[in-house]
């Protein structure tokens, strides 16, 4: 039985996780799960889970779910902030920790996972963006599993699993949205710096060299 920690269980990765959780578990148990806000969607997974430890980085939807927790005899504990995202993320009970919050706050907590010797199912891909040399130093350290799960990377990854690296050249990623997705070639001739930065989903931000 591997017990599983989620940061982000509410969104897109975390839901995914759910399900495999659902389909296995005999295997998977989850033990704890964070939000940044959600806390609808985290009681619904109390209800169907009921996991020992729960964060909330804002307080008011903390406040929430210790309240529902506290009347419904839920979870061992509710936590706050980001002292409660790493502490959840490094606890003993935990084995894998699943990092699919969105942005650089996913570096500190998964880091103190890498140092509690937590195997890192990683979604959270600006985690490797700000700090990829402290993340896989710490790895290689402690000696933790560094698993991409989320989309491109973790294809790249089970495309390469069994492969020579050194047989390897060249790895090339073709474009499956953003804002250009099913235009035509003629289309991209003349596109500006504004529509390349409109991505329907993600403020992508200008990237300065």
């Amino acid at each position: 039985m591997k017990n599983i920690c989620i940061l982000g269980a509410t969104g897109s990765i975390g839901t995914q996780t759910l399900e495999v959780l659902r389909s296995d578990n005999e295997n998977l148990k989850l033990i704890s799960i964070s939000a940044n806000n959600n806390y609808k969607s985290i009681i619904e997974i109390i209800k169907e889970f009921h996991p020992k430890f729960v964060a909330m980085m804002e307080y008011d939807a903390y406040q929430n779910v210790l309240n529902y927790c506290r009347e419904n005899n839920e979870c061992a504990e509710v936590l706050s902030g980001i002292e409660g995202l790493c502490s959840i993320a490094s606890m003993d009970e935990v084995d894998i920790v699943v990092t699919s919050i969105v942005g650089m706050i996913g570096l500190r907590p998964t880091v103190e996972a890498i140092r509690a010797k937590k195997d890192i199912a990683l979604a959270n891909k600006e985690t490797l963006v700000v700090g990829g040399d402290i993340v896989m130093k710490e790895a290689l350290e402690n000696k933790v599993k560094i698993l991409p799960v989320d989309s491109e990377h973790g294809a790249i990854f089970q495309c390469l699993n069994g492969e020579k690296y050194s047989d390897i050249k060249n790895i090339l990623l073709t474009a499956s949205g953003g804002p250009f997705r099913g235009k035509k070639l003629s289309d991209l001739a003349d596109v500006t710096i504004n529509q390349a930065l409109a991505h329907p989903k993600w403020n992508m931000g200008k990237k300065y060299l």
